[in-house]
């Protein structure tokens, strides 16, 4: 099928142009635009604290749940958002220094992470050993 659009003497002057009040569609493409965008954002920091786990697994023998959290408990204790922590201990491999605040997040959730893993933080263990009691 063949078609042939017809343009007027002065088509380079032509603007479209919606009003997002009045027009529904151009209230969904505003919307859509504003969901691209998030969800770009999203991988973006998905991707990054993928990375910062892998990281995280290999210097501190553990596995992928362990490893996030780790990067959680850092994030709580920094008040940072995750992937802002992912990303500052990423850059740690391209030379960059950790924030003194987030050196010692890393450090007392590395601690915390081998507690668990030798199971010092366990209360059934304390109450058979008898070290929870006073």
């Amino acid at each position: 099928m063949h078609r042939t659009a017809m343009l007027p003497k002065d088509w380079w002057g032509l603007r479209a142009e919606a009003s997002v009040e009045e027009d529904p569609v151009g209230q969904d493409v505003v919307a859509l635009r504003a969901e691209i965008d998030q969800l770009r954002r999203a991988l973006a920091a998905r991707a990054v604290v993928d990375q910062a786990c892998g990281m995280v697994m290999i210097l501190a023998p553990c596995r992928r749940g362990p490893a996030k959290n780790l990067l959680v408990d850092i994030s709580r204790q920094c008040k940072t958002e995750l992937p802002d922590v992912a990303a500052a201990l990423v850059a740690t491999w391209e030379g960059e220094p950790l924030s003194r605040l987030m050196r010692r997040g890393l450090r007392r959730a590395l601690r915390r992470l081998y507690a668990e893993d030798r199971g010092c933080d366990s209360p059934a263990e304390d109450d058979l050993s008898g070290r929870g009691r006073s």
